[in-house]
């Protein structure tokens, strides 16, 4: 390839991409520390290990979404069969197979368990964190891709959706490889060169075809939207004819169309029940985005919480985003004039958020969905946060920063004000009191992924002492060094501030996770059966398969269902030959009276289900009670 061929891959100097009224001269001491990458990377790397990598283990995985995607794991390995996923030994066709594939690699390396089911998923926060620095760093400077990286790290909302096994974060990496790619094509583009260079072509469609096997056809829809707009208002349409598309279009195919083909062939249509791709292309896509997918068995987030979650999962550099938004090119002229890589950059870091909101906003959407655009709204805010430091005192960007400080600071003596008085009207628990007891159930909400906590009561905070007194010291004295900090135009001294704030604040929420966990998972009870097992004994749940789906993965005991036919288990128990797994009321009191031992998982302490039949209780925990048709018995030893 001639030198021509060669993008630069150089970061722009603070002269070539900052506002006007940035100085260059003002750059201190700790800029140009971060100047250079190696140490950039390791602060991140170390960041990342404190968060993410500290209590990996712990606390046990949860019922629904993170045990029923982890045992689509297991079973990969034990069934040798890395093309059809299942679960529960039924066919689990909903969801695309890399993070399983990623999941089953790591059981093969280190066992099952809670680390090795997680670690995956955290390797995959590192990529991110990484991937975005290094667009950051290419697209803003070495400062700009600096600061993205650390608001990244520490945003509230990648740790919170990082607790349970979802491939939210997966996509988030790919869109970020994609969109750097892409403008490093628009680079490549010069007079003397008719196309980009292959490798970022070819680059670009292995990424995409990636993500399509990480969640689907959003793959393609973002890329495709987020590029086909910036094109658009750029005039520049022209240039998607020069990213070699045919040799692009083979590459894509080449990773993307195996398992799809394959997936088919072993799962095709068979009488009245449709294939494979009826059902993850048609069902779980179009039917699932127009709200009419089979079985309706999901909620959706209300449109103006869903946009205000969006602000939410960037905390604390929410505050930072208003500002970092006016620079984003926004008048006609600019979209047709000569833009610099910053500008070019900014404009497709907001499409990219403007694309992921506006879609799920005509579609049915849960609170996480927004999790693939907390990148770009993290280069957003690390391009101004840059900009910031870099200007000269009394600048309009640093009477910004003190602004957003103080607002934050308000936030912090409120969230401070609230968590103080909880800690002052309520009381601990007594030793050995439920945490389940003292919750108000709300059912109705349990379809969304926090459902379980709107729950929480004023008495139940009690249980919560000491990571709420944690929480609220942290964010009252991380938001007030801040502003301080920011008032004597030590911008960078204020971030580090936010910075240590965030590293408290989420170590409170994984120990507030843990004393929660109980009630989001049934391993406790798993633990108790495989105490009590023998073979040829049967576990069924009332309710779903997924209500309960750790015991299927703690105790790799299949679950069977006292429900009508529904949920994740549905379509797979449609295919010829399918292990029987809903039971009827007869069904279940015929199975009851049998010599077998049968274990009966429950929500209430006298289920309906077992009304005028004998029972023993084998172990309750977190409002949820195992009960036997036989009496314990001592385990064996």
């Amino acid at each position: 390839m001639n030198s021509s061929a060669a993008p630069n891959l150089e970061p722009p100097t603070i002269k070539d991409t900052a506002h006007p009224a940035i100085a260059p001269h003002t750059t201190n001491r700790s800029d140009r520390l971060f100047s250079d990458w190696r140490i950039s990377v390791l602060v991140l790397v170390a960041l990342w290990a404190v968060i993410y990598m500290a209590g990996l283990s712990r606390p046990a995985l949860l019922d629904d979404a993170d045990t029923v995607h982890a045992e689509a794991a297991r079973e990969m390995l034990q069934r040798h069969d890395w093309v059809t996923l299942y679960v529960n030994g039924i066919r689990y066709l909903e969801k695309a197979p890399l993070m399983y594939w990623g999941v089953a690699t790591s059981y093969t390396l280190f066992g099952v368990s809670e680390w090795s089911t997680r670690f995956p998923l955290v390797l995959g926060v590192l990529a991110m964190i990484l991937s975005t620095y290094g667009l950051g760093r290419w697209a803003l400077g070495s400062e700009g891709g600096f600061d993205s990286g650390l608001v990244l790290a520490t945003a509230l909302g990648p740790y919170l959706f990082t607790r349970f096994l979802i491939p939210d974060v997966a996509v988030g990496l790919w869109l970020t490889l994609t969109f750097w790619l892409f403008l490093v094509s628009l680079e490549q583009q010069k007079p003397e060169q008719a196309n980009p260079a292959r490798w970022t072509c070819w680059g670009l469609a292995a990424v995409c075809a990636l993500n399509v096997l990480t969640k689907g056809l959003i793959g393609l829809v973002f890329p495709a939207g987020a590029i086909g707009l910036y094109l658009l208002l750029t005039g520049n349409l022209r240039h998607l004819l020069k990213l070699r598309l045919f040799s692009s279009a083979l590459v894509f195919l080449a990773i993307a169309a195996p398992w799809h083909i394959l997936a088919e062939l072993r799962n095709p249509a068979q009488g009245p029940v449709h294939g494979f791709l009826w059902f993850y292309f048609v069902n779980e896509h179009i039917l699932r985005f127009l709200n009419k997918r089979v079985p309706r068995d999901y909620d959706t987030v209300p449109l103006l919480l869903f946009w205000a979650l969006l602000v939410l999962w960037l905390i604390p550099w929410t505050v930072f985003l208003p500002q970092s938004l006016q620079e984003v090119p926004r008048r006609w002229r600019e979209f047709r004039a000569q833009m610099t890589r910053r500008q070019r950059a900014y404009l497709l870091f907001f499409l990219w958020n403007l694309v992921i909101v506006g879609f799920f906003s005509l579609s049915t959407r849960q609170e996480y969905y927004t999790i693939p655009a907390i990148p770009g709204m993290a280069l957003l805010v690390g391009g101004w946060l840059q900009r910031e430091r870099s200007s000269a005192a009394g600048s309009r960007e640093r009477r910004s920063g003190r602004i957003s400080s103080a607002m934050l600071l308000a936030v912090g003596v409120i969230i401070a004000a609230v968590g103080f008085a909880l800690l002052f009207f309520s009381k601990a628990p007594a030793p050995g009191t439920d945490l389940s007891d003292l919750l108000r159930k709300n059912p109705q909400d349990y379809a969304l992924s926090f459902g379980h906590f709107l729950d929480l009561t004023p008495q139940a905070m009690g249980a919560f002492r000491v990571p709420l007194f944690g929480f609220s010291l942290a964010f009252l004295l991380g938001t007030l060094a801040n502003w301080i900090l920011r008032r004597r135009a030590r911008a960078g001294a204020g971030n580090v501030a936010l910075v240590a704030m965030m590293v408290v604040l989420l170590a409170c929420v994984r120990i507030a996770f843990g004393i929660f966990s109980p009630i989001l998972s049934s391993k406790d009870l798993a633990m108790a059966i495989r105490e009590q097992y023998r073979p040829g004994d049967q576990i069924v749940v009332i309710g779903l398969y997924e209500n309960a789906s750790s015991l299927n993965f703690y105790t790799g005991i299949p679950l069977h269902s006292l429900r009508t036919p529904g949920g994740n288990m549905w379509y797979g128990t449609q295919f010829p030959g399918a292990p029987r797994v809903f039971e009827t009321q007869a069904s279940f009191v015929e199975m009851w009276h049998t010599p077998q031992r049968v274990f009966l998982w429950a929500e209430e302490d006298d289920p309906a289900a077992l009304h005028g039949l004998m029972r023993y209780v084998v172990a309750r925990r977190g409002g949820k009670t195992i009960f036997s048709n036989q009496p314990m018995v001592p385990p064996l030893r």
